[in-house]
């Protein structure tokens, strides 16, 4: 009735309160993995300590740029643990992942010295483009945008130049860039022009494009691929295994660059390709010779993939598996007090971070050190004090 409350239903909203604001120490452990997930996904296997230069120039890591340190007109890149140690407090550039790279810390490209790896000779081989200024995408406009009102168009990286590109911007036309559960990498535009060997692996493309909100229509970038017998295939009706489709086509072939190309085979737009795609490049002397002139050598190994650059990462023991194994071994009493511990601990850590809220303030490690430090000593203080009076 209108104006009435059941007691039993208040009574019940009141019980489904507590238990939302409750956290369990699965939550904790769950939560705690999204986000090791999310790091390891950038920082893989690298030292958080030590100065990577001295292992020289890694097939992948993640590289910062730092605009207070660097001149003007002057483009470096430090590693993870001189981004900690070096350069702290300092404006930085995430720059993701990027292949044969070295660190630049403590060299003349920056004015501030090493603290980790004194004395470091220049790095000729590095490369560097408009990333490291801050800059992306074919519009050269920072990330994020301020003036970009498409706030949802997400950001592409190229696996040649390791460009990022705005989806809009990867020219496939009114229905944009593929799904991104059918590809797996990306080359960009630009990149396509310049390597004229990728025009004969458009077959391996995902080019059927399901346009979005428009309804339901599926628009077909029909591309024609050249099977071993000289008649073609619209790729648009392939099944989703490209990479297999792709190899029986060229069954047969000492090289699929000796095939011609038919008019209407070439692309000028970005190649969005499928899992597994760098294993259907010939392999072939001539081909491998002129992967080594293009400098694109990379293409054919699995290993410089992003894939397997966090699979790395996810080798090492997850904070999930860990902790749950740490909880088993734990009978019901004790288990109840570590989740009491947690709520105790994050009930005053909200709280100690709220006043460097309040007064605007920087939260620093040494912060954080010193917070832990007197959750210490609290306990300490209750576990010498012995129990009160009245225990028995």
């Amino acid at each position: 009735m209108s104006g009435e409350v059941d007691a039993t239903t208040s009574g019940d909203t009141a019980a489904t309160s507590d238990v939302e604001e409750g956290v369990t120490m699965l939550d904790v452990l769950q939560g705690e993995q999204a986000l090791e997930d999310d790091a390891n996904a950038v920082l893989g296997n690298v030292s958080d300590t030590a100065c990577t230069y001295p292992l020289g120039y890694l097939a992948r890591q993640p590289v910062y740029a730092c605009n207070t340190c660097s001149g003007a007109d002057e483009q470096s890149g430090i590693c993870l643990a001189c981004s900690y140690h070096c350069h702290e407090g300092h404006s930085l550039v995430e720059l993701y992942t990027k292949r044969q790279f070295r660190c630049d810390c403590g060299s003349d490209k920056l004015e501030a010295a090493c603290k980790l790896e004194p004395g470091k000779e220049e790095n000729t081989e590095n490369k560097y483009n408009q990333n490291f200024g801050g800059l992306y995408c074919v519009c050269n406009r920072p990330y994020p945008d301020p003036e970009d009102p498409d706030t949802d168009d997400c950001m592409i990286q190229c696996v040649v130049c390791e460009d990022w590109y705005h989806g809009r911007h990867t020219g496939m036309g009114q229905a944009g860039p593929p799904d991104d559960s059918s590809y797996e990498e990306m080359i960009c535009t630009e990149c396509v022009a310049k390597l004229a060997f990728l025009q004969h692996y458009t077959g391996l493309a995902v080019v059927k494009v399901a346009k979005e909100n428009v309804e339901d229509v599926e628009e077909n970038i029909a591309v024609n691929v050249d099977t071993a017998g000289g008649d073609t295939i619209d790729t648009s009706d392939v099944d989703d295994d490209k990479v297999e489709s792709f190899v029986k086509s060229n069954a047969g072939t000492v090289c699929c660059l000796s095939k011609p190309l038919s008019n209407t085979l070439t692309t000028t737009s970005s190649m969005f390709l499928p899992s597994g795609w760098r294993s259907a490049l010939c392999k072939c002397s001539s081909c491998i010779q002129l992967y080594s002139d293009t400098r694109t050598t990379f293409l054919t190994q699995e290993t410089d993939t992003v894939l397997h650059y966090e699979s790395q990462a996810c080798e090492k023991r997850n904070t999930l598996e860990q902790g749950m194994e740490a909880l088993s071994q734990l009978d019901r009493v004790k288990q109840v007090e570590a989740i009491h511990s947690y709520n105790n601990m994050k009930e005053n850590l909200m709280e100690y971070l709220a006043k460097f809220a309040d007064s605007k303030k920087v939260v620093r490690e040494d912060d954080i050190k010193t917070f832990f430090e007197e959750m210490k000593g609290n306990k300490k203080r209750k576990t010498e004090g012995g129990p009160p009076p009245s225990c028995k």
